[in-house]
């Protein structure tokens, strides 16, 4: 299974960004795909992730209300929409799959840098 994010870049306070993950491989077995992501001095958090067949969704309280989770399981992705980007939103964003029967996401994508300018 592979992991490939995009949508990354440079905006300034107050803009959007749309990040997107596609999955290819051996994907079935699905849970869950999840965004993470990274800022520079700091431990990994979670942001976002959405179950792939119930497509139930959860956030993390620094983005929610701002952040839309959405999965096309046709296609294998998911996208994550940021609003009202802020400084601290400042991150390399990764996408990552949990599976079936699984408690931890195990497979992780290479990140994709998101940079938020005043």
């Amino acid at each position: 299974v592979q992991l490939q994010a995009s949508g990354g870049g440079s905006v300034q306070a107050g803009g959007s960004l749309r990040l997107s993950c596609l999955g290819s491989g051996r994907t079935a077995g699905t849970l869950a795909r999840g965004w993470f992501r990274q800022a520079p001095g700091k431990e990994r958090e979670f942001v976002a992730s959405i179950t792939w067949g119930g497509a139930a969704t959860s956030y993390a309280d620094s983005v929610k209300g701002r952040s839309t989770i959405s999965r096309d399981i046709a296609k294998e992705t998911v996208d994550l929409q940021i609003n009202n980007l802020n400084l601290e939103d400042t991150a390399v964003y990764y996408c990552a799959m949990r599976r079936l029967g699984r408690s931890r996401y195990e497979i992780w994508g290479q990140g994709t840098q998101v940079t938020v300018s005043s």
